[in-house]
């Protein structure tokens, strides 16, 4: 019995490795090569069919010829730690970052990761926290969205596509938030320096509104009357998005 686990075992891992690399693994003995060719296209396809649904600007950026090309390094090269099908883009993100930068595309990884946020905020089930929808932004202690990505690239992926592609990454990096609105929608919006740095230390929900304005203020050389002007007109607009829920209620 041990010997025909064994054997059973081994032939499995044979097919397996036939399936993701059939030019470098030799099939199992004893599959005809019609069975074994409808299993390979099966495989392939069904990959290649998630992975479209989520790069559809990177698969059109590419071409389909380089696209394939990188979907049968994908199989060959990558050993998934899920098996969850919405999850399979962060696989996919996750080989293009560890293979390193593309010479020709040295954008490949972060446009990748841009297009996975999209369904990631879609799906996010966290709950929102307790909070006072009214709260006063500045006074207060401002409570994000869950939903909530704050998102930093050296490369302006918003704008890669088929028309386009960089040959060199901008100065200065590109500062993106990306929000669920209230159809379930992801939406991206480009942020300034100065709003970047605001967002990302409001995560750490210690600080009012205005002691952060404050703060940048001075860090930056602002006039900070000018600074708490603009920032708690940008809270307001983040609130009206839902993208600050309001304001955190006392412990």
């Amino acid at each position: 019995m041990w010997r025909m686990a064994d054997s059973l075992q081994a032939q499995q891992s044979a097919l397996a490795l036939h399936l993701r690399d059939p030019q470098r693994h030799a099939p199992p003995p004893d599959i005809e090569p019609r069975r074994l060719a409808v299993y390979r296209a099966l495989f392939f396809d069904n990959i290649a069919q998630l992975l479209a649904a989520h790069f559809p600007v990177l698969r059109a950026t590419l071409g389909e010829d380089a696209w394939q090309a990188l979907l049968r390094a994908f199989c060959a090269e990558h050993r998934a730690r899920t098996p969850l099908f919405p999850r399979v883009g962060g696989e996919f993100v996750g080989f293009l970052q560890q293979r390193g930068e593309d010479p020709q595309r040295p954008w490949l990884a972060e446009l990748a990761h841009y297009e996975t946020v999209e369904l990631e905020v879609q799906i996010d089930a966290a709950p929102l926290p307790p909070h006072d929808p009214h709260g006063d932004l500045l006074d207060g202690i401002a409570q994000l969205s869950p939903w909530l990505r704050l998102l930093r690239y050296r490369w302006p992926v918003q704008r890669i596509g088929p028309a386009w592609q960089p040959g060199e990454a901008p100065a200065q990096a590109t500062c993106l938030l990306a929000r669920r609105d209230a159809d379930g929608q992801a939406r991206f919006a480009e942020l300034a320096p100065l709003a970047y740095a605001l967002v990302e230390r409001l995560h750490d929900g210690e600080h009012s509104g205005r002691a952060l304005l404050l703060h940048l203020a001075a860090e930056h050389g602002q006039d900070p009357d000018a600074l708490l002007h603009d920032g708690a007109a940008l809270l307001e607009r983040m609130r009206q998005q839902s993208s600050v829920l309001g304001t955190r209620l006392p412990a």
